[in-house]
């Protein structure tokens, strides 16, 4: 983990950043700075008092939850463009999940006290990360009617879709996880994830080679999502 200076150029992104005043620039400017995570770096801890909100610059950023018994659920792959710790600026004052890095990546990290004061004063801006908390909430959703409703099969067809369509663009990709955190992003364990990832492959849905994924035929892929 390294501490890196931030450079105007690194907000730019943020969502809504155009809509802020000079002065309100200046705050963010002021009070952010970008750290530098290897992979598997912890970012956040579940349970720890608030202090900032982040930004991912670059890199992909895993968010979990974890439960008793060192039961862990993934909610959701981060990427660049996104927040991360947003929920915890109107709820509680204590992360409710942890992140790690996946890959190299670069955080921004905001101070808390500044972002809320920025979004008192500026409802354009707060209307930015309301849309930005209702696509979370959306996919939490769609997320967990998964889990609940669809079988094995559905429920992996989602994970492969996820990340052909919403992290690579890309029918081939490499699959940016291990088995088990795979597993349990699909909440499911290890051996029947492995197991139905080698039935896609055996009914020539997809081809596997480690952790390569080349979607050979994605309607089907897509009817097992749909079906459940």
């Amino acid at each position: 983990m390294e501490n890196i200076a931030i450079a105007d150029k690194d907000v730019f992104s943020i969502p809504g950043y155009n809509s802020l005043s000079d002065y309100e620039k200046e705050l963010i400017d002021n009070n952010s700075n970008i750290v530098s995570y290897k992979n598997l770096d912890s970012i956040i801890k579940q349970n720890t008092r608030t202090s900032h909100i982040m930004f991912i610059k670059s890199g992909m950023v895993k968010i979990f939850k974890e439960g008793k018994n060192e039961k862990i659920i993934i909610l959701k792959i981060a990427i660049p463009g996104t927040f991360v710790g947003l929920v915890s600026v109107f709820g509680d004052n204590l992360y409710q999940y942890s992140a790690s890095s996946i890959n190299n990546s670069e955080i921004i990290f905001i101070d808390v006290g500044i972002f809320r004061e920025i979004i008192n004063q500026n409802g354009t801006f707060a209307t930015h990360l309301m849309s930005q908390i209702s696509l979370e909430g959306l996919f939490m959703l769609d997320k967990l009617m998964s889990h609940v409703h669809k079988q094995l099969p559905g429920r992996i067809a989602d994970v492969l879709l996820f990340f052909s369509e919403r992290i690579y663009q890309n029918s081939i990709f490499d699959l940016p996880l291990t088995r088990r955190e795979l597993a349990e992003f699909a909440s499911t364990t290890k051996e029947s994830f492995i197991r139905t990832l080698t039935e896609f492959k055996n009914d020539r849905i997809i081809k596997l080679n480690g952790r390569k994924v080349d979607i050979i035929s994605m309607d089907i892929l897509k009817t097992l999502s749909r079906l459940g």
